[in-house]
Protein backbone atom coordinates (compact mmCIF):
# COMPACT_ATOMS: atom_id res chain seq x y z
CA UNK A 1 0.00 0.00 0.00
CA UNK A 2 1.60 3.44 -0.98
CA UNK A 3 1.07 6.23 1.12
CA UNK A 4 2.59 8.79 -1.60
CA UNK A 5 0.19 11.95 -1.72
CA UNK A 6 -1.70 12.63 -4.47
CA UNK A 7 -0.81 15.75 -6.28
CA UNK A 8 -3.13 18.32 -6.61
CA UNK A 9 -5.65 18.99 -9.48
CA UNK A 10 -5.14 22.28 -10.96
CA UNK A 11 -8.06 22.26 -13.47
CA UNK A 12 -10.32 21.37 -9.90
CA UNK A 13 -8.70 24.62 -8.31
CA UNK A 14 -9.66 26.77 -11.73
CA UNK A 15 -12.91 25.32 -11.34
CA UNK A 16 -13.77 26.19 -7.44
CA UNK A 17 -11.72 29.65 -8.10
CA UNK A 18 -13.45 30.98 -11.28
CA UNK A 19 -17.12 29.03 -9.23
CA UNK A 20 -15.91 31.41 -6.27
CA UNK A 21 -14.97 34.68 -8.68
CA UNK A 22 -19.11 33.79 -9.33
CA UNK A 23 -17.51 33.54 -13.26
CA UNK A 24 -18.58 31.46 -15.72
CA UNK A 25 -16.62 28.87 -17.93
CA UNK A 26 -17.54 31.46 -21.02
CA UNK A 27 -16.18 34.22 -19.87
CA UNK A 28 -13.34 32.56 -18.27
CA UNK A 29 -13.01 31.47 -22.41
CA UNK A 30 -13.81 34.77 -23.52
CA UNK A 31 -10.89 36.57 -21.29
CA UNK A 32 -8.37 33.56 -22.42
CA UNK A 33 -9.13 33.91 -26.00
CA UNK A 34 -10.26 29.73 -26.16
CA UNK A 35 -13.20 28.32 -26.97
CA UNK A 36 -15.47 27.32 -23.44
CA UNK A 37 -15.24 23.62 -24.28
CA UNK A 38 -11.14 23.76 -23.72
CA UNK A 39 -12.43 25.92 -20.36
CA UNK A 40 -13.85 22.77 -19.36
CA UNK A 41 -11.22 20.41 -20.44
CA UNK A 42 -8.09 22.31 -18.97
CA UNK A 43 -10.84 22.18 -15.76
CA UNK A 44 -11.15 18.29 -15.92
CA UNK A 45 -7.30 17.93 -16.26
CA UNK A 46 -4.95 17.05 -13.34
CA UNK A 47 -1.85 19.97 -14.95
CA UNK A 48 -2.06 22.76 -16.95
CA UNK A 49 0.36 24.16 -18.63
CA UNK A 50 3.32 26.70 -16.96
CA UNK A 51 2.08 29.27 -19.57
CA UNK A 52 -1.64 28.90 -19.48
CA UNK A 53 -1.88 28.83 -15.89
CA UNK A 54 0.09 32.48 -15.94
CA UNK A 55 -2.79 33.22 -18.38
CA UNK A 56 -5.97 31.61 -16.28
CA UNK A 57 -4.58 33.02 -12.98
CA UNK A 58 -4.52 36.86 -14.90
CA UNK A 59 -8.32 36.17 -15.85
CA UNK A 60 -9.31 35.38 -12.64
CA UNK A 61 -7.38 37.70 -10.65
CA UNK A 62 -5.31 35.48 -8.48
CA UNK A 63 -1.72 34.43 -8.22
CA UNK A 64 -0.47 31.40 -10.13
CA UNK A 65 0.70 29.83 -6.00
CA UNK A 66 -3.31 30.99 -5.19
CA UNK A 67 -4.17 28.81 -7.95
CA UNK A 68 -1.64 25.74 -7.27
CA UNK A 69 -2.27 26.06 -3.26
CA UNK A 70 -5.62 26.60 -3.36
CA UNK A 71 -8.25 24.65 -0.75
CA UNK A 72 -11.49 25.04 0.17
CA UNK A 73 -10.47 24.29 3.68
CA UNK A 74 -8.69 27.42 3.70
CA UNK A 75 -11.80 29.01 2.36
CA UNK A 76 -13.97 28.16 4.79
CA UNK A 77 -11.54 28.86 7.64
CA UNK A 78 -11.07 32.40 6.33
CA UNK A 79 -14.93 33.11 6.65
CA UNK A 80 -15.24 31.43 9.85
CA UNK A 81 -12.80 33.82 10.61
CA UNK A 82 -14.15 36.94 9.88
CA UNK A 83 -18.22 35.98 10.35
CA UNK A 84 -19.00 36.11 14.03
CA UNK A 85 -22.26 33.76 14.91
CA UNK A 86 -24.37 37.31 14.99
CA UNK A 87 -23.51 38.27 11.22
CA UNK A 88 -21.56 40.84 11.84
CA UNK A 89 -17.94 41.26 10.00
CA UNK A 90 -15.16 40.84 12.29
CA UNK A 91 -11.22 41.16 11.44
CA UNK A 92 -8.92 40.66 13.41
CA UNK A 93 -8.55 44.64 13.64
CA UNK A 94 -11.66 45.19 15.05
CA UNK A 95 -15.73 44.98 14.40
CA UNK A 96 -17.35 46.85 11.33
CA UNK A 97 -20.91 47.05 12.13
CA UNK A 98 -22.88 49.44 10.71
CA UNK A 99 -23.57 52.70 12.30
CA UNK A 100 -26.72 54.18 10.66
CA UNK A 101 -30.07 52.54 8.97
CA UNK A 102 -29.42 51.77 5.63
CA UNK A 103 -32.84 52.38 4.85
CA UNK A 104 -32.74 55.30 6.80
CA UNK A 105 -30.24 56.70 3.88
CA UNK A 106 -32.09 55.71 1.13
CA UNK A 107 -35.39 57.26 2.60
CA UNK A 108 -33.15 60.29 2.49
CA UNK A 109 -31.62 59.76 -0.76
CA UNK A 110 -35.05 59.70 -2.60
CA UNK A 111 -36.28 63.01 -0.16
CA UNK A 112 -33.57 64.81 -1.75
CA UNK A 113 -34.52 63.09 -5.32
CA UNK A 114 -37.88 64.34 -4.60
CA UNK A 115 -36.99 68.11 -3.62
CA UNK A 116 -34.80 68.73 -6.65
CA UNK A 117 -37.37 67.79 -8.83
CA UNK A 118 -39.70 70.10 -6.67
CA UNK A 119 -37.25 72.41 -7.15
CA UNK A 120 -36.05 72.47 -10.82
CA UNK A 121 -40.23 72.30 -11.67
CA UNK A 122 -40.55 75.66 -9.16
CA UNK A 123 -37.47 77.36 -11.30
CA UNK A 124 -39.05 76.05 -14.81
CA UNK A 125 -42.53 77.16 -14.02
CA UNK A 126 -40.84 80.98 -13.21
CA UNK A 127 -39.29 80.76 -16.55
CA UNK A 128 -42.44 80.03 -18.53
CA UNK A 129 -44.47 82.73 -16.27
CA UNK A 130 -41.65 85.19 -16.99
CA UNK A 131 -42.18 85.27 -20.95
Amino acid sequence: MSTATKPKHIGRNISRIRELKDMKQDALALALGISQQMVSNIENSETVDEQRLIEIAKALGVSVEAIKNFSEEAVFNIIGNTIQDNGTLSTVTGNYNCTFNPLDKVVELYERLVQAEKDKVEYLEKLLNGK
